[in-house]
């Protein structure tokens, strides 16, 4: 198949003439206006790159992090370390591969641990943050690109020659014709991110030791994501786009129903169906870390019905710890790497942090807000969705031909939405901070806060986490609070609790 894009963008028509780009004043306000916007967030998001660049090449270990720490490694009691030596028959999925970053003593002070390990995660960020900069610009470039060039109606166009070998009209399978429009679309996808994706795991990760997967293993997951693409994005679309042409004006209510019922069943299927096809989930063994766990589930009244542990260290070193399930049929997942990481009064202090987004609604809070943004944007679409001026103005000029619905959907997710959707982005992120400070205090409240502020700062030197990151960067990026800012409010909260 020739991928040779044309010069001008066009919707030429299958078999016939092309006819050149529509100049209508509001077409090249449109493209003119998106390419403006794409340029302005990627040269605000590249300046926040480097100010965060420049906080890696810092030498000096920052003053804040080292009082803070300081102060956790004095509260620390001396028999901790022999309560956690006793753990260790409970602990299960240690990974001893011959990593490069060494291990972190869970026993040792923690403060002089972190000042060994600055260097070597200044180093980490700054590989990470270069790479970022160089991707994002290729990005960038190729959206700029695709844009100018006319992509999307270049492939419309080749998924309508291959449809029509079929028998396949736009106007009678124009479902059929936008599945293989946007298998081409992913494939092209797949393999211009490909080289970066190669990089990141196999060059950055490596080198500084948390990458864990061979290239066999890669490859299977990549094309594990592709068939699991196709076996539920197809049907989703499918059913999406018949309940477009189906539900007359008001169809985006269907619509913002169906997405509904979609995300319910999706957020179901994912940790029960599709989750273990990647790794490997196994209850965790009798022993203290798990009858602490039913019985801090217990007291919280979170129906707790199964504890997992994941395999994790089979691709990568990094920890983490998650929930899932709905009412009255919850699980916990803890991965193999933070069972190695931090003690089992860590553990539960984590997860007496997580069980506070629970307790105080913050899953519920993020899942009403995504389908309440979810139904606002098929809204707005549906206003916009005859506009052929839009459509003209990124090369789908040929008025006898309908618009397809599925570009008329990214066109408007990419034009006129955008804007919406970035700022709707970076409240979420505020948002989920201050979820995130919420938690910790509830995890306080439950007197877990010397532990939970040791267990962060363990996981937080396992995983090479930016202890000098720039206050821009992190408030635009983070969704959770540096790490210093999350000690200091825990250490205020215990002050105030003693003078109380």
């Amino acid at each position: 198949m020739d991928f040779t894009l044309p010069l001008t963008p066009q919707y030429t028509q299958t078999g016939g003439t092309t006819k050149a780009a529509s100049s209508s004043l509001f077409g090249d306000y449109a493209i003119a206006a998106t390419i403006l916007f794409t340029l302005v967030v990627f040269l605000f998001e590249a300046y926040l790159n480097f100010r965060q660049r420049k906080s890696y090449h810092k030498t000096d270990f920052p003053r804040e992090l080292e009082t803070t720490v300081g102060n956790i490694d004095r509260e620390t009691k001396s028999s901790a370390a022999a309560a956690d030596k006793k753990e260790e028959s409970s602990k299960s999925g240690s990974s001893d591969d011959d990593d490069k970053k060494d291990k972190v003593d869970r026993n040792a002070p923690i403060l002089p641990q972190l000042k060994s390990k600055f260097s070597h995660a200044q180093s980490y960020g700054l590989d990470k943050i270069n790479f970022s900069i160089f991707s994002s610009t290729y990005a960038v470039t190729e959206e700029v690109v695709f844009l100018l060039y006319g992509f999307l109606p270049y492939v419309w166009d080749k998924a309508c020659a291959v449809g029509a070998k079929y028998g396949w009209t736009e106007t009678e399978h124009e479902i059929k014709i936008t599945l293989l429009f946007l298998g081409i679309v992913t494939i092209v996808g797949t393999i211009t991110s490909l080289p970066f994706e190669l990089y990141s795991t196999f060059e950055i990760e490596k080198k500084h030791g948390f990458n864990k997967q061979t290239l066999g293993l890669f490859f299977t997951d990549k094309l594990k994501g592709l068939v699991l693409s196709a076996v539920f994005g197809a049907p989703f679309v499918a059913l999406l786009l018949k309940i477009i042409f189906m539900g007359g004006d008001k169809f985006y209510l269907y619509v913002w129903a169906f997405t509904f019922v979609f995300s319910v069943i999706m957020m179901t299927l994912v940790p029960v169906v599709i989750m273990p096809l990647f790794n490997k989930y196994e209850k965790l063994p009798d022993g203290p870390l798990k009858d602490s766990i039913y019985e801090l589930a217990g007291k919280l009244s979170f129906p707790l019905t199964k504890l997992f542990v994941m395999d994790g260290s089979k691709r990568s070193s990094h920890s983490n710890a998650f929930m899932f399930g709905f009412m009255k049929n919850k699980r916990i997942v803890l991965f193999d790497t933070l069972l190695s990481q931090v003690s089992n009064d860590e553990i539960l202090a984590i997860l007496g942090h997580e069980l506070g987004h629970w307790k105080m609604g913050h899953t519920v809070t993020n899942f009403v807000v995504t389908q309440v943004y979810t139904g606002f944007m098929f809204y707005f679409f549906s206003l916009c969705y005859n506009s052929h001026e839009l459509y003209r103005a990124f090369g789908f000029d040929d008025e006898s031909r309908p618009i397809p619905t599925i570009i008329a959907l990214v066109l408007f997710t990419s034009t006129i939405w955008a804007p919406v959707d970035k700022t709707l982005s970076f409240i979420m992120t505020v948002h989920s901070r201050k979820c995130e400070f919420e938690a910790d205090e509830f995890s306080v409240n439950l007197g877990m806060s010397s532990k939970l502020q040791s267990g962060l700062c363990k996981i937080h030197l396992e995983n090479l986490g930016a202890m000098s990151p720039d206050s821009w960067y992190s408030t635009y990026h983070y969704s959770h609070p540096p790490l210093v800012e999350r000690l200091s409010a825990m250490m205020k909260l215990d002050t105030a609790k003693k003078l109380s």
